[in-house]
């Protein structure tokens, strides 16, 4: 039961030592305090590298491709290397177990226009599998699907930007608008996590894109999905497969690294996951030793208090006191202190990296933040740290006859 005399006992204690308390919440606090920072700034650089791919599919490979540097079998330097439809295919036939989404990519400048409104726009010729290589995300109507390709439909899916541009807030699905003075209905209005840029881009079937803009079989890059079940070290590996093979066939010099470059997202995860791996570690070394100075610092003031006070414990032993209820009220107070101390270094923490938070994206630290969890995880092994700091000699004290404890300096 609430006991209101034991703890206003509690209170009157504190405030008779009140520098004792204060070096006691201090040490606490600011323990917590470092704790927070440190888990803050740790998971604020994962939270950079992940917002650096939010758009994109986490197995994703980008491969693209430029002018060679070096001359190749006969062949001179500066050439442009170009991409086809062919070589799309025999990625696909080379690899169907290890692919699970493809798309080529073209690029287009566009102008658009509906009635009176027109401006210029980035088309991207692409497959129905992009949807799920760049996470687009579908608002209203629907993606590309492979009747579209087939049959080379005039028909486009845009952007969320491009609604409002065009349209406002009127209906844009199954409107048709200019693309180049030719003709195309819109069938699908989408948004994407990667903001305004990716939500000013508009899609429309590749093939339509080769037939109408150059009749050609030209793409500028190839996006792949690779299957899920692959674990990063073989995904790395089949990255790393897969641009041998094209450069063979596009009689690339193996050392190029300007004509080809594939980059694969296992790669990016696999670095990023050691860096955060190292990080991780090194702040738990620090943020343990943080704590067990922590720890230290409370269980030495606590010793420190209870010595002080013995003969504090001998007069209320004297006056009929039970050893039960003097430690419990040590307990009670080391619990009071270290709560409270606890609570207000989490708040102090937490405030600091909200404050400087936008601050420090220049240094690759994107919305510093720390798992509540893990941060009262710390603060409850400091109190228990001063439970034991309390309990211990609280109980050694206990123990001690009346008249010796009168006795004490």
């Amino acid at each position: 039961m609430f006991d209101l005399d034991a703890w206003r006992e509690i209170f009157q204690s504190i405030n008779k030592n009140k520098l004792r308390a204060m070096l006691s919440g201090f040490t606490v606090a600011f323990a917590i305090l470092l704790f927070t920072l440190l888990f803050g700034i740790v998971n604020g650089l994962q939270n950079f590298f992940t917002q650096a791919f939010v758009d994109d599919a986490d197995n994703s490979m980008f491969v693209r491709t430029w002018q060679t540097s070096k001359p190749y079998k006969g062949l001179q330097s500066g050439r442009r290397i170009q991409l086809k439809n062919e070589h799309l295919d025999y990625i696909v036939e080379a690899h169907p177990e290890k692919i699970q989404h493809i798309s080529a990519r073209k690029y287009l400048n566009v102008r658009i226009t509906y009635k009176t409104k027109q401006d210029n726009y980035n088309i991207r010729a692409v497959h129905p599998d992009h949807r799920y290589l760049e996470k687009t995300i579908i608002d209203e109507g629907r993606f590309l699907n492979q009747l579209d390709l087939n049959q080379k439909n005039k028909v486009i899916v845009i952007g969320r930007l491009v609604k409002k541009d065009l349209f406002g807030e009127r209906i844009a699905l199954g409107k048709y608008v200019n693309v180049n003075d030719i003709s195309y209905k819109i069938v699908g209005v989408f948004s994407d996590e990667g903001g305004d840029r990716e939500e000013r881009n508009v899609y429309m079937p590749i093939t339509t894109a080769q037939s109408l803009y150059g009749n050609n079989d030209y793409i500028d890059n190839i996006l792949i999905g690779y299957n899920p079940r692959l674990t990063i070290d073989r995904a790395v590996a089949f990255g790393n497969r897969l641009e041998r093979e094209l450069r063979q066939k596009l009689n690339i010099h193996p050392d190029d690294q300007s004509a080809l470059s594939i980059r694969n997202m296992a790669e990016a995860n696999k670095n990023v996951g050691q860096l955060t791996t190292a990080l991780f570690f090194i702040v738990i070394f620090v943020g343990s030793g943080t704590l067990i100075a922590g720890v230290i610092g409370i269980s030495n003031i606590m010793i420190f208090s209870i010595k002080e006070r013995t003969k504090e414990f001998g007069i209320r032993k004297a006056l009929g006191a039970k050893p039960a209820s003097i430690i419990s009220m040590v307990v009670k107070e080391s619990l009071l202190i270290t709560s409270i101390a606890g609570y207000l270094g989490l708040v102090l923490g937490t405030f600091i990296l909200s404050q400087i938070g936008d601050s420090l994206e220049k240094y690759f630290i994107y919305n510093p933040s720390v798992s509540s969890g893990i941060v009262i995880g710390a603060t409850v092994t400091l109190i228990i740290a001063g439970l034991l700091a309390g309990y211990l000699p609280a109980k050694k004290a206990a123990q001690i006859k009346p008249i010796v404890a009168l006795r004490a300096d």
